[in-house]
């Protein structure tokens, strides 16, 4: 016992004293090996940070344990054949619809409603293009769980009389109310003065859109404006996650019975579910981890090569020490672990420093990007064991050719 391991720390001392003899030749050999391993652990953060950075998006505008039904609501890609069928076959949603839902689902905490329209609003000379307006219910605040920064949201009151009265959203105060208070101020919206009674907090944007371009007032002030028949999206919320499937299922079956859908006829009406589109989003950024991974593997059995034919110049060098070695009783297999010792300690030390520029440069693009890089352990594993696997497969023939090299020939090339 005490034999191999005197052999193996010996062989890991030889290794380094090789790698330390030749310091510029060791690092531009693990030039590859590096920038392999910090490429598939940056797109390993990359990926995970964006479906990170999508869900929180996601979760921050729609809230948590929440659906929604409209007369076109969607979970993924539709083809234009069911996108037109959905068309013809889908009703609007009413008032009346809210109400009965509100009604009868017995296991939503929270039922609201909310109708959309886009405008562009002036203040004092200033212009503010795409606004979008959104009537709504005063429950919408809880079941969005929307976060407001000053004043308050509308109240159950302000929806019962049509009060004239509104929440905006971040870009708005900072176009129009750049260090003034906006609360109790008046703004025109569809020609209609409306007092802001609150501000929501800043949601920041989705793949560059605006997410705080925005602003709410009671549903039936929106109705007044521009008329009542507008199609509704209905909003729902469950009390906690166990409930979560089962409000989704008791909405769907009550609003098929306000709709007097049977057996099996078709939903005439959209529903998405935030945890839908969670699944959308794994599925879209594991097929990208699919076929980007791969890719990226292949600049470390790039890495592997050079380290392969750095090993071959290096046993072509050192032909006499492996003579004398093997002259003076040292095996076949001990010279063919030595050099794959050598081979895999400098893929290891690639490695290393790969993780390292990984985590520096994931620093420098989470600190500087909207993205946040999230390296997972996963990818380090991958891009560890990969490397490593590398810098034995390419020491294996090197290490071989050095293992079969003859004492006597070997001891007269010095």
């Amino acid at each position: 016992m005490h034999y191999y391991v005197s052999f193996y720390w010996d062989a890991f001392k030889l290794a380094v004293q090789s790698i330390f003899a030749h310091k510029l030749r060791a690092f531009l050999t693990l030039i590859g090996i590096i920038i392999g391993v910090a490429s598939v652990v940056l797109v390993g953060a990359s990926i995970s940070g964006l479906n990170t950075y999508v869900v929180t998006t996601v979760s921050k505008v729609l809230g948590v344990n929440h659906f929604m039904m409209a007369r076109i609501a969607v979970n993924g890609r539709l083809s234009q054949e069911q996108w037109e069928r959905m068309d013809r076959r889908n009703k609007r949603l009413y008032w009346d619809d809210y109400e009965y839902l509100a009604r009868n689902c017995a296991s939503c905490s929270e039922v609201g409603a909310q109708a959309n329209t886009q405008q562009n609003l002036n203040y004092k000379g200033q212009e503010l293009f795409g606004t979008r307006v959104q009537g709504v219910t005063a429950n919408m605040v809880e079941i969005e769980n929307k976060d407001i920064a000053e004043g308050r949201f509308i109240s159950q009151n302000e929806v019962e009389h049509s009060a004239l009265v509104t929440v905006i959203g971040n870009d708005i105060r900072e176009k129009f109310f750049q260090g003034v208070d906006p609360l109790g101020q008046e703004l025109k919206v569809g020609g209609i003065p409306l007092k802001i009674v609150g501000v929501e907090a800043k949601r920041g944007s989705m793949f560059g859109d605006s997410q705080d371009n925005h602003l709410y007032l009671p549903l039936t002030s929106f109705g007044h404006i521009w008329g009542r028949r507008q199609s509704l999206q209905i909003h729902g919320k469950a009390g906690n996650r166990e409930q979560f499937m089962r409000a989704i299922e008791d909405a769907r079956l009550a609003m098929r019975n306000r709709h007097k859908l049977v057996g099996e006829d078709e939903d005439d009406f959209g529903l998405v579910n935030t945890d839908e589109l969670n699944k959308q989003v794994d599925q879209f950024t594991g097929t990208i981890a699919m076929v980007v991974t791969p890719i990226t593997l292949l600049s470390l059995v790039v890495g592997g090569i050079v380290v392969m034919n750095i090993m071959l110049v290096s046993v072509t060098e050192r032909t006499f020490e492996i003579g004398l070695r093997k002259a003076l009783g040292a095996r076949a297999k001990q010279i063919l672990l030595q050099f794959l010792i050598e081979s895999s300690l400098l893929s290891a030390i690639g490695g290393l420093f790969g993780l390292l520029l990984a985590a520096s440069l994931s620093w420098v693009i989470t600190q500087t990007t909207p993205l946040p890089m999230t390296i997972t352990i996963g990818y380090i594993l991958l891009a560890l064991l990969v490397s490593g696997g590398i810098g034995i497969i390419a020491g294996i023939y090197p290490a071989w050719k050095a293992a079969r090299l003859d004492p006597i020939v070997a001891l007269t090339k010095s």
